[in-house]
């Protein structure tokens, strides 16, 4: 394969982060070479609802014949980039709490409705951890329960709102984060369960999401001694292809949390972690920190790949399946210069209505 081409091709594997509100010159050119098939979002990245718009647009432009993914991470509560008039729902607990799945859709096709509005294709929510450790404070009320079964019951249908709204859900973080106490993003915690107990607590809600037909999921930067011993689900192919896809047959496209956090980046340079999240089974991995690692990583899978030790045939696949993803939005993409005085106020109705909910169950737990 042509070294231009397999580059293109190589870059298509990869969701990358950008620097600010607008795509400048030197992230230009970085996407002229390496056509990233993802960019994902963050608060440095917003300025205004228009702005956000038009950002959008402006990537989705930077393909290599295909439109680029371009994704955020927003849940509700302490996780949410966008700030009015994006209506700004309570943490996921309090939808938990409520233990509505009409509500919880709700709630769902809202966010989806205004990230579709801005030309946002895909959405890391909702979070299918089981909060089971208090004293977790990664997770926490970002997490739908205390228990699978109050997680599925409203995660589910809030992951259906979201397709339903015109964005694509992403569940986090399989096989479960819920009862770490380290974060990621600075050590690599380890969830030292035995089986029966994973498969019990931890990984029901993400069987249950993907019965339900999911299309995207995102690992866990954690390592679980039960399933394999020393490497991080992220990067170990019992857990990523043996136990994600064999076993519970998932069949969606599988996102890396980001490479950057130090439970991966700290261990191992980025053109390692990047082939061997690949070779575990990973099919987007997202490199959100900085263009010049992305670009070591890309490189690294490139030669990985014309060296043989990284098979074509799991570039191929991978590649395929983001395709698939692609499709679920479409062509549909949020016009440039359209007016940008976005309001909702049905949602911010709904917010009320969850605020009011989630105090009159407080308020009865208080009692009780």
């Amino acid at each position: 394969m042509p070294t231009a081409v397999l580059r293109r091709t190589v870059a298509g594997l990869f969701m990358v982060g950008i620097s600010g509100p607008r795509l400048d010159r030197e992230t230009r050119a970085f996407l002229a070479e390496h056509p990233a098939g993802g960019l994902v979002l963050f608060r440095r990245n917003v300025r205004s609802a228009g702005q956000v718009r038009e950002l959008a647009a402006a990537l989705h432009e930077t393909g290599a014949g295909l439109p680029p993914l371009v994704a955020i991470d927003h849940e509700g509560g302490r996780v949410q980039r966008l700030g009015p008039p994006f209506t700004h729902f309570p943490p996921m607990a309090a939808l938990g709490a409520a233990a509505d799945g009409e509500l919880a859709e709700a709630v769902g096709r809202a966010m989806g409705r205004e990230l579709a509005a801005v030309g946002i294709d895909v959405d890391f929510a909702p979070v299918l951890d089981v909060c089971s450790n208090p004293r977790n404070a990664v997770i926490g009320d970002r997490a739908f329960g205390r228990s699978p079964r109050a997680v599925a019951r409203t995660a589910l249908p809030f992951a259906r709102g979201l397709l339903g709204g015109g964005v694509i859900p992403c569940g986090k973080h399989f096989p479960g984060h819920g009862d770490t106490v380290g974060d990621s993003h600075l050590v690599l915690p380890r969830v030292r369960h035995d089986r029966a107990r994973l498969r019990r607590v931890e990984l029901a809600p993400f069987a249950a999401a993907i019965r339900d037909g999911i299309p995207a999921l995102m690992t866990a930067h954690v390592v679980y001694p039960a399933l394999d011993r020393s490497r991080p689900a992220t990067l170990s192919a019992a857990i990523a292809t043996e136990l994600l896809r064999r076993r519970l047959g998932f069949r969606g496209v599988l996102f890396s949390d980001d490479m950057h956090m130090n439970a991966v980046a700290g261990h191992h340079p980025p053109e390692r972690s990047a082939v061997a999240a690949l070779l575990a089974g990973c099919d987007m991995l997202l490199f959100c920190q900085s263009l010049e690692v992305a670009r070591q990583a890309m490189v690294g899978v490139e030669r990985a790949v014309e060296r043989g030790t990284l098979p074509a045939e799991r570039v191929t696949e991978a590649l395929g399946r983001i395709q698939q993803l692609r499709r679920l939005v479409g062509g549909r993409r949020a016009p440039r210069g359209a007016d940008a005085r976005l309001a909702w106020p049905a949602h911010a109705r709904l917010r009320a209505r969850l605020v009011a909910h989630a105090a009159a169950v407080a308020s009865s737990a208080a009692a009780g």
